[in-house]
Parts: structure tokens; sequence; C-alpha cells
């Protein structure tokens, strides 16, 4: 692969769904599809909302242990991002990637109790595309 951010971001952005992963207290990993993220900074570090009760951000307070996955179904090609997942509550995260229509989700706004952000910051990948896998560093 020759330019590692530009393939994977490409195929980062045009994707409708994304999946993390997370390790439950038995140590079994747990996978979720979720909206993509809401941002995202090169191929590091990737913005998700969820509920500060959820059972996602349990087990990332827990073992912060992650890995995301996108998969391009049409040209059967995907990546997977290792490395850790935060729970941020602090109002200026919240902000940061706060969007008009969220009090669907999270019907207090913006401080919201049960709105937090999970940041995931990848630190290796693998990348599947013409029936071969790569491994990068990040």
């Amino acid at each position: 692969m020759k330019n590692a951010e530009n393939t994977i971001g490409n195929l980062i952005d045009k994707q409708g769904v994304a999946f993390i992963s997370s390790v439950d207290g038995d140590g079994f990993p747990n996978t979720k599809a979720m909206l993509p993220p809401r941002k995202r900074e090169g191929i590091r570090t990737f913005y998700f909302t969820t509920n500060t009760s959820s059972m996602r951000a349990a087990q990332y307070r827990d073992n912060p242990k992650a890995c995301i996955y996108f998969c391009d179904r049409r040209f059967f090609r995907g990546v997977m991002l290792k490395g850790t997942m935060e729970v941020l509550e602090d109002s200026e995260s919240k902000e940061m990637i706060w969007r008009e229509g969220d009090t669907m989700y999270y019907p207090k706004g913006v401080t919201d109790p049960d709105y937090c952000v999970l940041r995931f910051t990848a630190a290796e990948g693998r990348y599947y595309s013409n029936f071969k896998s790569e491994t990068f560093e990040i």
C-alpha cells in the first residue's frame, strides 16, 4: 500500500457503519455495529458517541483495549485498527462532536449525563484488499 493514510482514510469515509470491539469481564471480545465516527484525525484518532450508561462504555472503562473495523462490501476490502478506547465526559469533547438532532438519543442535550464520547487511538492496523492482507504501524 503506497499511502496508508489516504487509502484507508478514503475507505473509512465512505462507510455508513463502523464495527467497534471491546473486551468483556471474562476476556471475550464483544463487537457492535455503530454509526460512523463523528470525527477522525488521520487514521490514528476516532471519535464516536454513545450512552454513558452503556455496556460498551463500562467495558472500555474496565479494559481500554479495543479495535475498530471498517468494511467496503462492494470491493470486498476492509481495515482493522487496534488500539485503546477512552470514555470522555468533559464538556469540550462532548461539544466537539455534538450534532443537531442528537437530542433524539440524548434528550437533555449536550450536557445530558447519559451522553459521552468514545475516543479511539490506533496503534497498528491490518488492511485487506485483493485477497491479501498487510499489517502496518500507525
